[in-house]
């Protein structure tokens, strides 16, 4: 019987993924310099394999036998390894022999739905097993990319805490993740007692985010389950709490990744973020439609980039539009949790990792977001009202 290594190593990853061979069995992958910087976390391993884009998908049997030796590693507890897209410096400017692609792998088994808490209450999160120490969980999603759900999303997690709420933020963005930018927070997380990952902190946010754990410019090329593996070590093997909520920064969109964390996590609600344009609003439909559909509450809907101020002159202009999302969420009956102006200040303070919340308190934008995030958490309150009421009592007499 194996010893068990007490202590993994770069080292001895690195050597054990020498073995696996490169693109059509071209040296190995070490030596073609397409292995990232590893990091190792309470015995857990996390790494990324540039390939070319082109051929990325017929190179998942490869990334495959790379996380197969690693968990192979006597005292390795698991392993997460991503495909990135091929850039400049990133290992791979030596062309890749070109020869017949190989049969695609078949497509690994999807992974068993947990089990439902043996207490969970009868309403959305019925099956689906909470989060110790997190008394709600929110997400803020939108139907599509550029319509500022990040900036929204850590503006509404401040609201929340200057409301005097304990907060958290999971950057869920796999594929854009923005907070260690938008909270000027820097370095990785630590492990506390070696068990878990300990959140990094900043503004009194407890925060987490594949942002800590890749560099800011490697494109991820994530597949299903490793999308779902990787959100679920951030969302459960991480101390959390005590927090009242934890904001959960929703990839754009309506993919897999997005519908698997709405049925499996305990949401209390959604906010679905959108511009004022007819075309941002058909997206945001999507958004809404998904919640709807796997029973999530719909806490209701932002309209960002709502209308814009000249600086000099005060005069507003409508540059989307105007009213367009208030409209909407009358017409689907959804609460309006209110307007975002298209704001320099705003921008400039994201950019900064500052946002206007904190940078710039006692400001009309400011005061937006603050209002807003009070209007989400009487949301919270009155779903859990809900569906409190819903539920029968059991009188013995």
């Amino acid at each position: 019987m194996p010893a068990v290594q007490e202590n993994v190593t770069k080292e001895i990853v690195i050597e054990r993924l020498k073995t696996v061979n490169g693109p059509d069995f071209t040296g190995n992958i070490v030596d073609l310099g397409m292995v990232s910087e590893i990091f190792i976390a309470d015995s857990k391993v996390f790494f990324s394999i540039t390939v070319p884009a082109a051929r990325a998908q017929e190179m998942e049997p490869m990334r495959a036998a790379a996380e197969r030796v690693v968990k192979a590693i006597p005292g390795v507890a698991g392993a997460v390894v991503a495909l990135t897209a091929e850039r400049k410096g990133g290992g791979m400017e030596a062309p890749v022999p070109q020869r017949p692609a190989p049969r695609p792998a078949p497509p690994a088994a999807p992974a068993a739905a947990p089990h439902p808490a043996p207490h969970a209450p009868a309403s959305h999160s019925q099956g689906k097993r909470g989060v110790p120490g997190i008394e709600a969980i929110i997400a803020v999603a939108s139907g599509k990319g550029g319509v500022g759900k990040s900036t929204t999303a850590v503006n509404i997690a401040l609201g929340l805490a200057a409301n005097g709420l304990r907060v958290g933020v999971l950057d869920a963005d796999i594929y854009g993740p923005s907070m260690p930018r938008l909270l000027k927070i820097h370095g990785r997380p630590q492990t506390v007692d070696g068990k878990v990952l300990k959140p990094m902190e900043n503004y009194g946010l407890k925060v987490m985010s594949m942002g800590f754990l890749v560099d800011e410019e490697t494109p991820m090329i994530w597949r299903g389950p490793m999308v779902m593996s990787a959100l679920t070590q951030m969302l459960r093997e991480v101390e959390w709490g005590p927090l009242d909520v934890l904001v959960v920064d929703m990839p754009p969109g309506t993919g897999d990744a997005q519908l698997t964390m709405a049925q499996q996590v305990p949401l209390a609600g959604a906010v679905i973020v959108s511009t004022p344009q007819d075309l941002a609003l058909i997206d945001a439909r999507k958004g809404l439609n998904m919640f709807r559909k796997v029973d999530v509450p719909l806490l209701g809907i932002v309209e960002n980039m709502s209308y814009f101020l000249a600086p000099d002159t005060g005069k507003r202009y409508d540059i989307f539009g105007h009213g367009g999302a208030r409209r909407e969420a009358e017409r689907l009956g959804v609460t309006f949790l209110g307007e975002v102006p298209l704001e320099m200040g705003i921008r400039e303070s994201s950019d900064d990792g500052t946002p206007v919340v904190v940078s710039k308190p006692d400001s009309a934008e400011a005061k937006i977001y603050r209002d807003i995030a009070a209007n989400v958490w009487g949301r919270v309150n009155e779903e859990r009202g809900a569906a409190e009421a819903a539920v029968p009592s059991i009188v013995f007499e």
